[in-house]
Protein backbone atom coordinates (compact mmCIF):
# COMPACT_ATOMS: atom_id res chain seq x y z
CA UNK A 1 0.00 0.00 0.00
CA UNK A 2 1.59 3.60 -0.92
CA UNK A 3 1.57 6.27 1.71
CA UNK A 4 -0.96 8.22 -0.71
CA UNK A 5 -3.34 5.29 0.36
CA UNK A 6 -2.60 5.72 3.75
CA UNK A 7 -3.34 9.61 3.64
CA UNK A 8 -6.42 9.17 1.76
CA UNK A 9 -7.76 6.49 4.16
CA UNK A 10 -6.57 8.27 6.83
CA UNK A 11 -8.91 10.78 5.87
CA UNK A 12 -11.76 9.11 4.67
CA UNK A 13 -11.92 7.88 8.60
CA UNK A 14 -11.41 11.46 9.91
CA UNK A 15 -14.58 13.08 7.76
CA UNK A 16 -15.92 9.66 9.15
CA UNK A 17 -15.37 10.39 12.90
CA UNK A 18 -16.80 14.18 12.34
CA UNK A 19 -19.68 12.27 10.58
CA UNK A 20 -20.07 9.46 13.71
CA UNK A 21 -19.16 12.28 16.68
CA UNK A 22 -22.08 14.62 15.52
CA UNK A 23 -24.40 11.75 14.84
CA UNK A 24 -23.75 10.71 18.68
CA UNK A 25 -23.51 14.59 19.45
CA UNK A 26 -27.36 14.48 18.47
CA UNK A 27 -28.87 11.49 19.59
CA UNK A 28 -27.18 12.40 22.85
CA UNK A 29 -25.08 9.37 23.26
CA UNK A 30 -21.36 8.70 23.84
CA UNK A 31 -19.16 8.79 20.70
CA UNK A 32 -17.46 6.05 21.13
CA UNK A 33 -17.14 4.89 17.11
CA UNK A 34 -16.30 8.42 16.91
CA UNK A 35 -13.35 7.98 19.36
CA UNK A 36 -12.00 5.04 17.51
CA UNK A 37 -12.37 6.37 14.15
CA UNK A 38 -10.10 9.54 15.46
CA UNK A 39 -7.40 6.96 16.65
CA UNK A 40 -7.21 4.75 13.84
CA UNK A 41 -7.15 7.68 11.48
CA UNK A 42 -4.26 9.36 13.20
CA UNK A 43 -2.59 6.63 14.07
CA UNK A 44 -2.76 6.07 9.73
CA UNK A 45 -2.39 9.92 8.74
CA UNK A 46 0.87 9.40 11.27
CA UNK A 47 2.43 6.36 9.71
CA UNK A 48 1.63 8.29 6.16
CA UNK A 49 3.43 11.02 6.90
CA UNK A 50 6.08 9.78 9.02
CA UNK A 51 7.00 6.98 6.71
CA UNK A 52 6.79 9.22 3.51
CA UNK A 53 10.09 10.03 2.51
CA UNK A 54 9.89 13.81 1.89
CA UNK A 55 6.47 14.29 4.29
CA UNK A 56 3.46 15.44 2.76
CA UNK A 57 2.05 19.64 2.77
CA UNK A 58 -1.32 20.64 2.38
CA UNK A 59 -1.09 20.82 -1.54
CA UNK A 60 -0.33 17.21 -1.83
CA UNK A 61 -3.31 16.55 -0.16
CA UNK A 62 -5.71 16.51 -3.73
CA UNK A 63 -2.90 15.27 -5.24
CA UNK A 64 -2.88 11.92 -3.35
CA UNK A 65 -6.63 11.19 -3.86
CA UNK A 66 -6.54 11.86 -7.58
CA UNK A 67 -3.52 9.67 -7.37
CA UNK A 68 -5.12 6.85 -5.70
CA UNK A 69 -8.65 7.39 -7.47
CA UNK A 70 -6.83 6.90 -10.84
CA UNK A 71 -5.36 3.72 -9.66
CA UNK A 72 -8.09 2.45 -8.68
CA UNK A 73 -9.99 3.17 -12.00
CA UNK A 74 -6.65 1.33 -14.14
Amino acid sequence: MTYEALLVGGCLLAALSIVSLVSAWADRRSPRLAAIFVVVSGGVLLTAVGKADDGFQLVDIPLAFVEVITSFLK
